[in-house]
């Protein structure tokens, strides 16, 4: 036989596949009706493993095996979002645990930053709340996050990723440790500045204080002065405020110039981190479960079984709902070896229906799925 031919038959069995595939999803669609008036989980794993194993078994070759695996895994998983969508239509999903509002009250609003005055996270609040915002700062970010669990403050903003340095992994567990939300987001560009005690000459520092990040993003300009001590302290405001406060000049900060400004420091270097792209992104926590009608990003955090293609599955619920995911992290889970904990950014509202259904095909088949914002 010749290709021709081959590929005839193969067009063939091809059509046959579709037909089958079109009668099997019309048949899903009778059994979404029945889970819709018997109230029952769409995701019933025992249900597919135990197909899984019959389908196999009617192959003929290890090769086969796997690939029918995998084949009926995607018709099955294609079931389960037609499913989906069909509970979503019907009013069947049940209301998410997020009220909608029109806008944040920013002017009666109570808002919490880490660090000091000068600390670029106060820069960030400034931008998003305005300048005449009624704030208070604490020393870490934890004890933000307590202060906006406890009620002390309406809001915390704390930095979640940097544009060069990544992301600020302490900010990740917190958000699943806590029961707090995003509901906003602020970005500005970090420039930062080697500062010192008016009259300092470059030539007299011995030792350089800064944020273990901050340290990192100015590396390339610190190996220019490999025998200054590189000191790292939990905030940049705070190494600019001790400086002024040692009053020795062999000590030096890398802050921001707002910091230098605060504490009376003068600017020996501007830019030393040397990028005109490094930027910040900032995030606005509140404990209240809302969000933004007019939001346009989802953050999300799951868990996934140690298995081969578990991600894989999790993320076919974006591709299906052609949902825009921009932002994947994960972190490792706690005395659980080489096992992950994934956090998701994708675009959309919690009040579309494609949003939705994917949040509900997650919460079903995903291990421990959080939402943690809508902004």
């Amino acid at each position: 036989m010749d290709l021709t031919d081959l590929r005839e038959q193969i067009d063939n069995i091809d059509k046959q596949i579709v037909e089958l595939y079109e009668q099997r999803m019309d048949i899903s669609r009778q059994v979404a009706e029945y889970k819709i008036e018997t109230g029952k989980k769409v995701f019933d794993k025992e249900r597919e493993e135990e197909k899984l194993r019959k389908v196999k078994s009617l192959t003929h070759t290890e090769f086969n095996s796997l690939g029918i695996e995998e084949l009926f895994e995607q018709i099955m998983s294609m079931s389960r979002k037609l499913q989906y969508k069909m509970l979503t239509e019907k009013g069947s999903m049940g209301r998410l645990p997020f009220i909608g509002v029109d806008s944040l009250d920013k002017e009666k609003a109570r808002v919490v930053f880490p660090g000091a005055e000068g600390a670029y996270t106060q820069a960030a609040m400034e931008q998003y709340f305005g300048k005449d915002v009624n704030s208070f700062h604490v020393d870490t970010f934890r004890d933000a996050m307590i202060a906006i669990d406890e009620g002390s403050a309406d809001y915390a903003v704390l930095p979640i990723e940097n544009s060069t340095a990544g992301i600020v992994n302490e900010i990740y567990d917190m958000l699943v440790e806590f029961e707090n939300y995003i509901v906003g987001e602020q970005i500005i560009k970090i420039e930062h500045c080697l500062m010192a005690l008016p009259g300092t000459w470059i030539e007299d520092i011995r030792t350089v204080y800064s944020h273990p990040q901050s340290l990192m993003q100015s590396s390339r300009y610190l190996q220019e002065h490999a025998s200054w001590k590189q000191i790292s302290i939990s905030n940049n405001a705070f190494a600019a405020r001790k400086v002024a406060e040692d009053k020795d000049k062999t000590q030096a900060a890398i802050a921001s110039a707002h910091a230098a400004e605060t504490y009376g420091l003068e600017i020996l270097e501007k830019g030393v981190n040397r990028s005109s792209t490094n930027s910040t992104r900032f995030i606005v926590v509140t404990n209240r479960k809302i969000f933004l009608k007019s939001a346009g990003k989802v953050s999300i955090c799951f868990e996934v079984p140690h298995e081969s293609g578990s991600l894989y599955h999790m993320l076919s619920h974006f591709i299906y709902n052609n949902l825009n995911m921009n932002k994947i992290e994960s972190r490792p889970l706690e005395d659980r070896n080489w096992e992950y904990r994934f956090f998701i950014d994708f675009d959309g509202n919690l009040a579309d229906s494609a949003v939705k259904n994917a949040l509900r095909g997650l919460r079903d088949e995903a291990r421990n799925m959080r939402i943690l914002g809508n902004y």
